[in-house]
């Protein structure tokens, strides 16, 4: 799903630099429930570009599972956390240049307990990471390539869904679903009038509506980006990077 480039020169709303994912792998080696957490949900943040990265190296659908389940397991039992170097940058370089090693180095031949008998460490549906991958470029990108467009559209991704969320909670989800058209981009004939008659608002309402919307995206986009980088200098140039990698 494309998304309409956002205006992302707001600052993060509450400071926003004291939970980064890089600040998570660091503390990682303190064994605690709210470390554990926070790991647990970067790997089902990254999951996907790293099953797409494997799935584009030409590895089976099940052994593309495998291979992810496998390296996000010895990634939760901190093997990998020695490699960590937050002054490399990216953390998803960081993340994709262990997925890279971990696969060097033949786990593949041990995977799974002979495919079956492992345990998933990581829970997804593999029908809905099929279809999803069925819809990625067929030959054009590189597995690097397209593990940084994956790793852009997952950010997309989390920030709509934190979005809906928010709407959600203050009870005007009927209000996002009608005006999320205006914020993805996707083609549509409905015009600000149409989505007012049907939620009884002005044309002036809704477009108030969709600025807002747009304007809380862009500070989200910018707060997730920040979570992985160390300076905050540099998301800037993570957001267009982000962005580069979509188009």
């Amino acid at each position: 799903m494309a998304m309409r480039a956002m205006d992302t020169s707001k600052s993060i709303s509450g400071g926003g630099f004291n939970t980064t994912h890089w600040s998570v792998v660091m503390l990682a080696g303190k064994d605690s429930p709210q470390s554990a957490s926070a790991l647990e949900e970067l790997c089902r943040n990254y999951w996907y570009p790293l099953y797409a990265f494997a799935r584009r190296q030409g590895k089976t659908a099940p052994d593309a599972q495998d291979l992810t389940q496998q390296f996000f397991a010895v990634f939760l039992e901190k093997k990998y956390f020695g490699l960590a170097n937050q002054d490399r940058g990216r953390f998803r370089s960081f993340l994709l240049g262990s997925f890279k090693h971990f696969l060097a180095n033949e786990y593949y031949r041990n995977r799974a307990a002979k495919r079956g008998g492992a345990c998933a460490f990581v829970s997804w549906d593999e029908t809905e990471a099929e279809k999803h991958y069925a819809n990625e470029p067929a030959c054009e990108l590189t597995p690097d390539k397209l593990f940084e467009q994956a790793w852009a559209f997952t950010v997309l991704q989390k920030v709509m869904e934190t979005l809906r969320a928010e709407y959600a909670r203050a009870h005007k989800a009927e209000m996002f679903e009608a005006v999320e058209i205006f914020l993805t981009g996707q083609k549509s004939d409905l015009t600000y009038k149409d989505i007012g008659d049907r939620l009884n608002m002005s044309e002036s309402a809704i477009k108030m509506t969709v600025s807002r919307l747009r304007q809380r995206y862009g500070e989200l986009l910018r707060r997730e980006v920040a979570q992985t980088v160390t300076d905050p200098a540099t998301i800037e140039e993570e957001l267009r990077h982000l962005l580069g990698a979509l188009s």
